[in-house]
């Protein structure tokens, strides 16, 4: 079992980008998605500081280290679950938790859920995993998902870092759950959308962000190009 795509744009967003080095909270240097030395390479703290020049290259680099280290989380809450009857949006929270504690093995909630208290084990993950405050947000957000399968919307931020190490919290770049599995590598990143989306701006009349979103600008571009369509061919027509 594997992270779904929905699960994998809910831990980003709510574990956030920083496309450099930088020192969390208990000054521990850290890179792109919550990356550390303690996880193998790169290590962070002798890559290259500050804002990177080429933003959409290391995001890719951001995101190669994520998938491996995405891999050893899912891993160690299979090993923790064994044969609990596993739904795919309690994986996803599951493997989020972890992410953000280490704590797969260790956590009573999880050995609730593995006795089938489903509420219980919900519960226990909120009452017990809340500190520091700035984590209710996400731990709540988890629970969620564990219960009722509710992924949330929010998108990823990539924050700014200065040459020091210190995060700026200023958005340099939000990143939609198709932006994240395309640097991500994955192969059905690409949607119907995105496709239009590219047809409409090589012949000059889509000028937004390729973002497979429906918005006003892909409209706008969808009926200019109906539009001549329809005058070609009332010229056809005539002829």
């Amino acid at each position: 079992m594997q992270t779904s795509d929905k699960g994998v744009a809910f831990l980003v967003a709510h574990e956030g980008i920083v496309p450099a080095p930088y020192r969390d909270s208990v000054g521990v240097w850290t890179f792109g998605i919550g990356h550390t030395a303690a996880a193998g390479p790169p290590i962070p703290a002798t890559m290259p500081r500050g804002m990177p020049a080429d933003l959409d290259t290391v995001l890719r680099e951001v995101f190669a280290v994520f998938r491996r280290d995405l891999a050893r989380y899912e891993a160690d809450v299979l090993n923790a679950l064994g044969r609990t009857p596993t739904a795919q949006h309690e994986f996803d929270a599951a493997v989020s938790f972890h992410f953000n504690t280490g704590a797969i093995g260790r956590a009573a909630w999880v050995n609730l859920w593995k006795r089938g208290q489903k509420a219980d084990a919900a519960a226990s993950m909120l009452a017990n995993w809340r500190k520091p405050a700035e984590i209710i947000g996400r731990r709540t957000a988890e629970r969620d998902l564990f219960l009722t399968g509710d992924y949330g919307k929010a998108k990823a931020t990539v924050w700014q870092v200065s040459s020091t190490g210190k995060v700026i919290w200023k958005p340099a770049k939000r990143l939609f759950q198709s932006d994240i599995l395309a640097l991500m590598g994955r192969e059905d990143a690409e949607t119907p959308l995105h496709r239009l989306q590219r047809a409409l701006a090589a012949i000059g009349l889509y000028t937004g962000r390729i973002d497979g979103i429906d918005g006003p600008r892909t409209q706008a571009a969808l009926s200019a190009f109906n539009r001549a369509r329809d005058e070609i061919a009332a010229l056809n027509l005539e002829t």
